[in-house]
């Protein structure tokens, strides 16, 4: 058996660990935060949720489309993090920041979908156009 195989089951308890670890503090930290948070600490907790679930992605046997298939729901994460800061936030500063990672991730996704040969993500509207209220 190789190491690389003998390690795949290893990897996939961590990530299954590192979910329940997220979701757990993700829960806390919801509790503990005031009523105004809440819909901010509510979409970062799902977009957390659903970035874990996805990088547990299952191995097949292809590096490159292994690792693409974990950092693409890893971006998305980031993404979908930075969707909530324009959604909820009001530091004018964070909020460009915010746009950057939107624009910066999705390209880094294209990217590695070029590389493997991969269809693109289809094109989406402008996620800043979203208002509060707006999931």
């Amino acid at each position: 058996m190789s190491n690389s195989s003998s390690f795949r089951p290893q990897l996939h308890r961590l990530a299954t660990a590192g979910l329940a670890g997220a979701l757990l503090l993700s829960l806390v930290s919801t509790l503990q935060a005031g009523t105004d948070e809440k819909p901010f600490l509510d979409a970062n907790d799902a977009a957390m949720a659903r970035m874990m679930a996805g990088m547990a992605a299952k191995p097949t046997g292809d590096v490159d489309r292994d690792f693409v298939a974990m950092m693409e729901p890893h971006h998305q994460g980031a993404i979908e993090m930075a969707q909530a800061e324009l959604r909820y936030g009001s530091n004018e500063q964070l909020r460009r920041i915010a746009q950057e990672i939107i624009v910066e991730q999705q390209q880094e996704i294209a990217a590695m979908q070029l590389a493997i040969n991969a269809p693109l993500p289809p094109s989406q509207p402008s996620p800043d156009q979203a208002t509060p209220n707006q999931p």
